[in-house]
């Protein structure tokens, strides 16, 4: 199973829900990945200058963490992941890692990746962006995917409604609002949706059924 959790922006809470699911999860067993794109030497996770811009002959890179640590596929680490990547790559030359996520899923029993753009080359079998309706930037990658959403991390704030223009009040109107409430970026609502998730592929792939009615789309 894959699970891929978005953001609308950077700095919400996407890796928090991401170590929170691993956490609560342990019996997924979990290989956790970040991407992170940059472009002419600004990292888009950052929005400023760092160090994982890559050289342009090179329109990728992947490096696996060894022990736990203060990044955010440190933290994937610490939290239970059996193995945790991190991935660069320079605005637009995603799909040239392909071959290498794709090497990487097949080793994997479960796998959860913090990325929005990896949405343009897989569908996962769960996505679920973070929302903050304090935070009124709103990345072209996020919009563009809303409305393939399963579900909603809705970050509490005391802003309660969306700040967004442009985007369909159908999107959204359908879709269940998981609330979370920092410094905890998962709830018992949305840790039982995805262990279900988990036990009707799981069952699936076995071969031991054919479909589990697992609510999809904020129907449950």
């Amino acid at each position: 199973m894959l699970v891929v959790v978005g953001g609308h922006s950077r700095n919400i809470g996407k890796s928090s829900v991401v170590a929170g699911l691993i956490a609560a999860l342990p019996e997924a067993n979990w290989t956790a990945m970040k991407i992170t794109q940059h472009g002419h030497g600004i990292c888009s996770a950052a929005g400023e200058a760092c160090g994982c811009a890559i050289e342009y002959d090179h329109p990728f890179a992947v490096s696996e963490e060894r022990a736990p640590g203060p990044s955010d596929s440190g933290r994937f680490l610490a939290s239970g992941a059996r193995r945790s990547f991190w991935l660069r790559t320079a605005v637009g030359e995603l799909g040239h890692a392909l071959p290498e996520i794709n090497r990487i899923l097949a080793a994997s029993e479960n796998a959860i990746f913090e990325s929005n753009s990896i949405l343009n080359f897989l569908r996962p079998d769960l996505y679920l962006p973070v929302l903050d309706f304090s935070v009124h930037d709103m990345k072209d990658s996020a919009r563009r995917f809303l409305d393939r959403a399963d579900g909603l991390v809705v970050v509490e704030r005391e802003t309660k409604t969306p700040p967004w223009d442009g985007i369909p009040p159908r999107w959204m109107a359908h879709k269940t609002m998981y609330r979370v409430r920092p410094p905890q970026y998962v709830c018992d609502e949305l840790i039982e949706m995805v262990r279900a998730r988990l036990l009707n592929c799981g069952l699936q792939a076995s071969g031991k059924l054919t479909a589990i009615q697992v609510p999809r789309n904020g129907s449950e």
